[in-house]
């Protein structure tokens, strides 16, 4: 008996966490004028594709799509690389003044991203990286949750493989790159995927640095369909489905992985 009410429990919270996908999917796939109808009815009374087909059209869909992938992979990567050697640094190297600026790391990533925008864009703007992608990528070339999430995986490692290393002859580069980092694995695809999902649904910051479509993001782009009067709900959920795809699709190639560097991260 408790087994099934478990099971029937967990079938309910799902289906509430789902319920919010199901509609937009649904809601995409029904005309505009039954997603506004009154009261409004989850399954559709008719289905169309129209919205799927509407929307390379109403937007430059395939740009926003490229920059959006664009913006988002070499973030990933960039801050991956950074947010990796200053984790060891932090982590392994017995340096003056490293609990310091670990305080500092920590200072940051309780630091509001909205206290920083303001300087930040006008510094980018003044170097007239303003509407390109290296002013977008650059201030995220780092992280302190990376830094931060990473030092806590180095430290679980032992330390037995690096002195090893270091009786053969190893640099603390080699180590880094040839030892901890395939340890690391794990947490690193972790990482990579929070990276990834923000900055691919991030809003704010691609939409203040960029001044028309050439260079905007697919978040930036859907916004145009919220207008002031009225907003294009079935182009609005077709488009939010399909941002959707590239996401999902990362998570079930390294869900193994996501869920080991999760519960491996911390622990001594």
């Amino acid at each position: 008996m408790w087994r099934i009410t478990t099971i029937v429990a967990a079938a309910a919270i799902a289906l509430a966490v789902l319920l919010p996908l199901i509609w937009m999917l649904l809601a995409s796939l029904r005309p505009e004028q039954d997603i506004v109808t009154s009261p409004p009815t989850l399954w559709p009374r008719s289905f169309t594709l129209e919205h799927y087909a509407d929307i390379w059209k109403e937007l430059p869909f395939a740009t926003l799509y490229r920059n959006t992938v664009v913006f988002a992979a070499t973030v990933t990567v960039v801050s991956l690389f950074f947010d990796s050697m200053a984790a060891y640094a932090l982590a392994r190297l017995d340096f003056r003044g490293r609990e310091a600026v670990f305080v500092i790391v920590l200072i940051m990533l309780m630091l509001p991203f909205q206290i920083t925008l303001v300087p930040l864009y006008d510094l980018l703007n003044n170097l007239g990286l303003v509407n390109t992608f290296t002013g977008m990528i650059v201030p995220r070339a780092t992280n302190a949750f990376g830094i931060f999430f990473l030092r806590q995986f180095f430290l679980s490692l032992p330390k037995d493989l690096e002195e090893a290393a270091r009786v053969d002859g190893a640099s603390e580069w080699r180590i880094y790159w040839r030892v901890v980092l395939p340890l690391a694995r794990p947490a690193l695809l972790t990482l990579g995927l929070f990276h990834f999902q923000f900055n691919w649904n991030d809003l704010l910051w691609p939409l203040i640095m960029t001044s028309d479509t050439s260079r905007a993001t697919l978040p930036a782009g859907l916004s145009l369909f919220m207008g002031q009067h009225v907003t294009q709900y079935g182009l609005l959920m077709a488009g939010a489905v399909l941002s959707l795809l590239p996401v999902i699709v990362l998570f079930l190639l390294i869900q193994r992985s996501f869920v080991q560097g999760i519960a491996t991260t911390g622990l001594k």
